[in-house]
């Protein structure tokens, strides 16, 4: 029997308790389990203290998760305000240059809320915060609700652009998502695609132009609906395809080598 391929999962730096925690919500790892059939491994925020490739030669995918914190506005140019917080600064130092190098190796990569926007900052794009308050916007945030189905209820549609990657994956024009983000992409990454905009002209999903392999990223959270959602489950199984692949072309090179 195959060895399951490995997904490396971003993590948080969090303080519980007087507690330094390395952690993400557990249903981007179960999303890897059940929708990808790969085996999640948690990448802890240590920055310059990791070696990327090392951790990247054993790993056949990376899920960029989301996260309540904001990527650090200087990353991209921007004055911090209040506005911009809370911040990870420990994630920030982690995943923009994983970011890179997976590109750059062509390692399958799905980017899902602030893992979306870290993607457009890490390859030179900007952010947008408070973008419920700019005329024309609707309001992305997520319902004032205690229940993680409401907040996490599909709630606008978007609509998928025609002949992009996300539209062969999908093979749909429209579809509903759920929303629970304040910032988004303001200036597009020079090396992004738009895959899918909300009808307000929120960028929903990009792809790499020029990616060796399967690198997306979206603003909503398919993870939550993996295995209920159809346009969730598509996602995650072709992201999970993707892996497959990469597993066993890297199995090949280190039987050559």
């Amino acid at each position: 029997m195959s060895a399951f391929p490995v997904v490396l999962v971003s993590a948080d730096n969090k303080s519980l308790n007087q507690v330094n925690w390395h952690m993400t919500p557990a249903q981007y790892a179960e999303a890897v389990l059940y929708g990808a059939g790969a085996m999640p491994l948690l990448l802890p925020p240590l920055g310059g203290s990791i070696d990327i490739d090392s951790i990247l030669d054993r790993v056949d995918g990376v899920l960029l998760s989301g996260a309540r914190s904001n990527v650090h506005p200087s990353l991209y140019g921007v004055e911090p305000t209040v506005s911009h917080e809370p911040y990870d600064a420990a994630r920030d130092a982690t995943t923009l240059p994983l970011i890179r190098v997976a590109i750059e190796r062509g390692i399958p990569l799905l980017a899902i809320c602030r893992g979306f926007q870290e993607l457009n900052v890490a390859l030179g794009g900007t952010l947008l915060t408070e973008i419920h308050a700019v005329d024309g916007r609707i309001d992305h945030r997520s319902p004032d609700s205690t229940c993680e189905d409401e907040r996490y209820g599909l709630s606008h549609q978007v609509h998928v652009v025609e002949g992009g990657r996300l539209r062969q994956i999908l093979s749909e024009s429209d579809i509903p998502v759920n929303s629970l983000h304040r910032q988004g992409l303001d200036i597009l990454a020079p090396e992004l695609t738009v895959e899918a905009n909300a009808a307000d002209g929120t960028i929903e999903a990009v792809s790499v132009t020029k990616a060796k392999g399967f690198a997306l990223g979206v603003q909503w959270h398919p993870e939550y609906w993996v295995r209920s959602d159809h346009s969730s489950v598509k996602l995650f199984a072709a992201f999970g395809e993707a892996v497959r692949v990469y597993a066993a072309e890297r199995a090949k090179r280190a039987v050559t080598v």
